[in-house]
């Protein structure tokens, strides 16, 4: 069920606090059970992120239905929101579905544009009272060199939160999309430093592999959003693949469960491993 308050006060809320969500993309009826299995064993609220490949793959209004109606079905509260959306249009299309939250993600253009295009974004989705998130910085998707840098400059978060009016960043201090060759180290001081300085809610993109410290550590500089998605595509895939190779079951009812349950275990100890009641004074 979706949250009694908008994304944008839940923000507001978790930045008090020093608090933070987990984002968790899902790609099919059974991931998105793994993932609301978790939240509703520990009464967790959740983000539940589609990207325009997934929604691709299953369809809008299907893919829609489906995570409003299991929302309801495991009594978590949560919202859908549209990951590193490319275009106007599929924002646009999104909202008109239902979507709570939105990201649109012009970082790979000049600042400028990345401006201008966020702008139009944040004035549409006022339309819908949802949530924006826009990108500032170089934060390597798949496929992309992890070599590269083009970490967020606070002065430039500064001005593009002001300008644009977005509800939402995210920022490059050292993540990537995927799995790293070796742990990352993030720049938790220029975390900090944008922090101060704006007032939109920070979002960490790349959280697989990232250790527990480190995203606890991050959450209480300033991030109020965790994205999970490589993981959780890489355990289903796995378990699946493990009893596929033991098995000579093609029933896929009697397959899928192991499968979901391993997902259900890992996003249950990453909402687990961020909570920050235990060190918060």
């Amino acid at each position: 069920m979706k949250g009694n308050i908008t994304l944008q006060k839940k923000f507001k809320e978790l930045q008090q606090q020093r608090q933070a969500l987990l984002a968790t993309n899902f790609y099919n009826f059974e991931t998105l059970k793994g993932v609301l299995q978790a939240a509703c064993s520990i009464k967790k609220p959740v983000i539940l992120q589609l990207t325009k490949s997934s929604i691709e793959y299953m369809g809008l209004p299907a893919a829609m239905d489906l995570a409003e109606t299991m929302l309801k079905f495991y009594r978590v509260e949560g919202w859908i929101h549209l990951d590193h959306g490319d275009s106007y249009e599929l924002v646009a299309a999104c909202l008109d579905a239902g979507f709570h939250s939105v990201m649109i993600d012009a970082s790979e253009k000049p600042f400028e544009e990345n401006v201008a295009v966020t702008k139009e974004v944040v004035k549409l989705a006022e339309k819908y009272g949802a949530n924006v998130e826009a990108e500032l910085g170089y934060v390597a998707k798949l496929g992309q060199s992890k070599e590269k840098t083009g970490f967020t400059e606070p002065a430039e978060a500064k001005l593009f939160v002001e300008e644009t009016g977005v509800n939402a960043l995210a920022i490059a201090i050292g993540s990537a999309h995927g799995f790293y060759k070796e742990e990352p180290k993030l720049d938790l001081e220029r975390l900090s430093e944008i922090n101060k300085i704006t007032n939109a809610a920070l979002v960490l993109h790349g959280a697989s592999g990232i250790p527990h410290d480190t995203l606890r550590e991050a959450i209480k500089r300033g991030i109020c959003k965790i994205n999970l998605a490589t993981e959780i595509k890489n355990i289903f895939m796995k378990t699946l693949k493990n009893k596929l190779a033991t098995e000579n079951e093609i029933d896929l009812r009697k397959i899928f469960p192991s499968a979901t349950d391993a997902v259900t275990e890992l996003v249950k100890n990453k909402l687990l491993a961020i909570q920050m009641e235990d060190i918060i004074n």
